[in-house]
């Protein structure tokens, strides 16, 4: 239940933005919308038992082995999460985005909920269900906002929203590690402060305003003409899927989209597996019941490090039509180097470290991905580039659950399949440094030919 919650987030964010041609009230009236969607935000992300769910439910409130918890339970979030991702999505905009929203902030009650007072190992995979339900539909949560604001206040309110729900992780984080730790308290009663914040979430979004309209099956189409030629609500589903395939044919044509599209949907495939698993490996390597992890100080640390790198993108001046690929080739190659340490380094802090760099390398590379893609495409292309992206990791995701971890499956323990994952990163920074290297070698020729052509014209 470790979901990566940046990575998560902006999945949501990316595909949320294909339900963005909604009616808009006056600009004046933005503010007591998204005020209150930041409110939502942060107090649905502020969940400070989180980074510790591995020992608790390895711990005595639970006692579950494992092999129950990282074979067994934890790949129930994977297949929910990619069984329910497209209903969600069409769901969204069918509802009109509040009732998905209050799905949200319920199904995170139900999870928080279970976490303190559900036993047995049958429970907690249902738990994990619900929690691939709230992951799922945080799509409406970012959508939402765009439904009841000005075109013109699109950047304002992204930004408030995405912070609120990034600082509601990071307070959580430290919240939590800081009652560990200094406090003293019990992960049972850092649960039932998660469950009393997710409560709050789910109050405040009944003060929510409903959209009226939204991008495919509540708005005024311009080529529907009713009684007396009053332009009529056309909500037609079969038009709505084959607009998506019409253009997802044409955005996936583009071979530098398709290029960094791969490295999205395989990279995100490894992080979330990482993220997810990651608290099972320093469960290994320092067991929480012998001594203080610092599991809340870590996320912490390494969001906020990760936010300063994505901000550092801005200001990075390369190539990258050139050399995009070899970059790509190159950090995944540290990726899978930081993965391996965590992996055999035995100690607790070189494996928190390794975390820390692990995370930051790959903020820093999706955003450049996103910069990429979202440069040469309309929003709604790369709204539905970005969601078929994310669908795919989770297929992909799913897959490698099934092979490597589901008891079902070869039911790896966790160290071995720590290094499955530092060898599945080496082989896409492989793949990438050979498709670089061929790019290069044939940019170089193309452009030797250009200028003896140009020579020969001259003489």
């Amino acid at each position: 239940m470790e979901v990566p919650g940046p990575v998560s987030r902006r999945a949501a964010a990316a595909a949320a933005t294909m339900l963005l041609r909604t009616a808009r009230v006056p600009r004046e009236c933005w503010f007591l919308p998204t005020a209150l969607l930041c409110a939502y935000g942060f107090f649905a992300s502020l969940r400070p038992s989180e980074p510790f769910l591995t020992p608790y439910l390895l711990g005595p409130d639970k006692n579950l082995t494992e092999k129950e918890v990282f074979n067994e339970i934890y790949p129930v979030w994977t297949y929910s999460y990619l069984v329910l991702l497209f209903p969600v999505f069409l769901a969204t905009d069918y509802l009109r985005y509040k009732p998905i929203v209050l799905l949200q902030g319920l199904s995170l009650i139900v999870t928080w909920f279970m976490l303190l007072y559900a036993q047995g190992l049958l429970a907690i995979q249902f738990l994990e269900f619900f929690y691939g339900v709230a992951t799922a539909t945080e799509i409406a949560y970012y959508s939402y906002i765009y439904s009841v604001v000005d075109l013109g206040m699109y950047q304002k309110v992204t930004s408030y929203c995405r912070s609120a729900t990034l600082v509601g992780f990071t307070v959580g984080s430290v919240l939590g590690q800081i009652l560990i730790s200094v406090a003293g308290w019990s992960l049972f009663s850092l649960n039932v402060i998660s469950l009393t914040c997710v409560s709050v979430a789910f109050a405040v979004a009944w003060f929510l305003p409903m959209p009226q309209k939204s991008l495919f099956f509540h708005h005024i189409s311009s080529t529907c003409q009713g009684v007396n030629g009053i332009k009529e609500s056309k909500p037609d589903r079969l038009l709505v899927l084959k607009v998506l395939w019409n253009d997802f044919l044409i955005c996936y044509s583009s071979r530098p989209l398709l290029c960094w599209s791969v490295w999205w949907a395989l990279s995100t495939c490894g992080y979330f597996q990482v993220v997810n698993y990651t608290q099972g490996l320093w469960e290994k390597v320092m067991p929480s019941r012998h001594a203080h992890v610092y599991n809340g100080g870590v996320e912490a640390v390494s969001t906020l490090l990760g936010a300063v790198a994505v901000f550092a993108v801005g200001y990075i001046k390369i190539s990258w039509s050139t050399w995009g690929e070899t970059i790509l080739s190159l950090f995944s190659l540290l990726i899978a180097a930081a993965v391996y340490i965590m992996d055999t380094a035995g100690n607790i802090w070189v494996c928190y470290a390794s975390y820390v760099v692990f995370r930051v390398i790959y903020m820093l590379l999706i955003t450049i991905a996103i910069f990429q893609i979202a440069a040469n495409l309309s929003m709604e292309r790369y709204a539905l580039v970005f969601g078929v992206n994310t669908f795919i990791a989770l297929a992909l995701q799913t897959l490698l659950t099934l092979i490597v971890v589901d008891a079902s499956g070869l039911g790896l323990e966790i160290t071995t399949q720590f290094f499955i994952y530092a060898g599945y990163f080496a082989l896409i920074a492989v793949v990438f440094l050979v498709n670089g290297a061929v790019s290069i070698v044939k940019k170089y020729v193309k452009q030797e030919d250009t200028e003896s052509s140009s020579q020969v014209t001259t003489s």
